[in-house]
């Protein structure tokens, strides 16, 4: 009992632990008085009394530590559901945490898969705009010779004019 009224909240301890001290005091002087009774020669009838007052007291003191135990025991009840269904709330909180670590793990993978496949879009379009360039380039090329070439033809068509009409 002693351990059980330690164990309990502060606010009932104290009051069950002064309780406890006045049952092992009692217990204590009615050993002592049952020791001085047996030490001396009384007569058999006042220790008879002496031992039917002892049991009354007893079976008292038994119906009030059957009825902490049941308490106690109700108690202990309640705490062991308690922690079932705390353990039940832990397992279904561990179920979903790893339920979103594995969604979490599917949304990176897609996000790398399409970093990746981003790398080489981005590859592709950097060399589009090299051959653009180069395209560009020559097209420009291909459009000054045309014109010197137009402007040679005209130059050559306006000389041959020229000495056509002179002679």
């Amino acid at each position: 009992m002693d351990l059980e009224a330690r164990s309990l909240q502060p606010s009932t301890k104290a009051t069950l632990l002064a309780k406890l001290r006045e049952y092992k005091t009692d217990l204590n002087n009615l050993k002592n008085e049952v020791k001085r009774i047996s030490s001396t020669n009384v007569n058999t009838a006042s220790r008879e009394e002496l031992l039917e007052l002892g049991r009354v007291d007893s079976l008292s003191v038994s119906n009030d530590q059957k009825g902490r135990l049941l308490m106690t025991t109700e108690r202990l009840n309640q705490s062991t559901d308690r922690i079932t269904n705390s353990r039940k709330t832990l397992l279904e909180t561990e179920e979903l945490g790893v339920s979103i670590l594995q969604d979490l793990h599917q949304q990176r993978q897609s996000l790398l898969h399409a970093h990746t496949s981003l790398h080489g879009v981005d590859d592709n379009i950097s060399k589009s705009k090299k051959i653009l360039a180069a395209m560009s380039k020559r097209m420009s090329r291909n459009k000054w010779i045309v014109g010197s070439l137009m402007a040679a033809l005209v130059l050559a068509i306006i000389l041959i004019l020229y000495f056509k009409l002179t002679h």
